[in-house]
């Protein structure tokens, strides 16, 4: 077996966005962004980060359009909050949250999509459920590490650990295991799976 051969099998890319067409990724770029605003306003309130489904929607846009349009969703999505659109969690959009206690998370997105997105595509997703989980984690784990740091810089690191970080471990680790299931879902669904 070739390495160019052993790459296509470990390529996840269930959507098969690698052959469509540039005006069918533009729409799923579209899409995306869509999916990433709806998934903001799915939130927890807390002071003064709140829980929301957006590193969830963010990881598996970047497990399921690859690591390269899942950085262009991601910030496109990101473009659209910049000029004042209400896309961000709270439907809070315009320059202020890039400058204020969630730079450090916004920050991170794109770099935590093209993440899951690049382990994905080396086969870390689908059928291989324990390293999907894991792609999820650490680019949940990296993300709190930036926007943790950011948040530091601001209130101290002991307030930034407490405020910023410590209040979303379990949550990162209960959306990746469920991202990791999802994905082994549509992974069966598609007759494709393995049992490693």
């Amino acid at each position: 077996m070739s390495l160019l051969h052993h790459h296509e099998e470990a390529t996840f890319d269930p959507l098969r966005l690698a052959q469509r067409s540039l005006v069918v990724k533009a729409a799923f770029v579209l899409a995306g962004t869509l999916a990433l605003a709806l998934a903001s306003q799915i939130s927890v309130p807390m002071v003064p980060v709140p829980i929301t489904m957006q590193t969830f929607a963010i990881t598996m846009i970047g497990a399921l359009y690859g690591w390269r349009l899942g950085a262009i969703t991601i910030l496109a999505w990101l473009g659209e909050a910049m000029v004042g659109f209400p896309v961000l969690a709270g439907g809070a959009g315009g320059i202020a949250p890039f400058m204020g206690p969630t730079a450090g998370y916004l920050v991170s997105f794109p770099i935590i999509g093209a993440l899951v997105g690049w382990l994905a595509e080396r086969g870390w997703s689908g059928d291989r459920v324990v390293r999907s989980f894991l792609a999820h984690l650490s680019a949940n784990i990296l993300c709190l590490a930036i926007g943790g740091a950011w948040l530091a810089a601001l209130i101290g690191a002991e307030k930034g650990w407490l405020l910023g970080v410590a209040p979303f471990i379990l949550g990162a680790v209960l959306k990746s295991a469920l991202a990791a299931a999802v994905l082994k879902t549509a992974q069966v669904y598609s007759g494709k799976a393995k049992l490693n």
